[in-house]
């Protein structure tokens, strides 16, 4: 089995781009062997306060021109409580979550739009203004 693609958004707004196999949202860190081995095999660290959300994806380059919905389908299968999280830099995601806790790193927000490239994100508390419940 291949290892989750992932896109790592830093709350300075850098992205790093690659596949993780040690992600735990309890932890302080994790690694992320890059997406293109053509130009380097690097491994970097990654800690998790530096960050704004770590995204697991379907592949790297998306869609540009997909504008995702941010609404749940009637009939959609929902995980847990629906959520719209308003992240510090104005980014607005609408999805749903299992277990928001404020005091934790951390919680796995799953996109309202099941199309959109996004299979799951986790979302870092500290890089959050608001999160309200639909």
């Amino acid at each position: 089995m291949d290892p989750p693609k992932i896109i790592v958004r830093y709350a300075d707004g850098r992205i790093i781009k690659g596949y993780c196999q040690d992600f735990f949202p309890n932890k302080p860190a994790f690694h992320i062997r890059l997406a293109h081995p053509e130009v380097s095999n690097e491994t970097v660290e990654v800690l998790l306060k530096d960050l704004k959300a770590v995204f697991f994806v379907r592949d790297f380059a998306g869609d540009p021109k997909y504008k995702e919905q941010k609404i749940f389908p009637d009939g959609a299968k929902i995980f847990g409580r629906k959520v719209e999280v308003t992240f510090k830099d104005g980014e607005v995601m609408i999805g749903s979550t299992l277990g928001y806790e404020p005091q934790r790193p951390g919680f796995f927000l799953f996109p309202s739009d099941s199309h959109c490239n996004n299979l799951r994100v986790f979302v870092v508390s500290q890089a959050v203004s608001k999160v309200q419940y639909l």
